[in-house]
């Protein structure tokens, strides 16, 4: 996961409101195969993940990084 959401933060943190960055902190407590299955779309991500913040991850995700 350090591949996707590091990639994710060098390319989004410095534009982080106060709200996203404590949202990103709490994905980094998640366990990597959970999160993974919520980008990739193999599962649905719960309704408090499933945030503005967290489909530009996937977006960012499906442009290949």
């Amino acid at each position: 996961m350090d591949l996707v959401l590091g990639r994710f933060a060098d390319a989004q943190l410095a534009g982080f409101s106060e709200t996203e960055l404590g949202e990103f902190e709490t994905w980094l407590d998640i366990p990597d195969q959970q999160i993974f299955a919520w980008i990739s779309g193999q599962q649905g991500a719960p309704t408090e993940i499933d945030t503005p913040l967290f489909r530009r991850l996937r977006e960012f995700r499906g442009r290949g990084f």
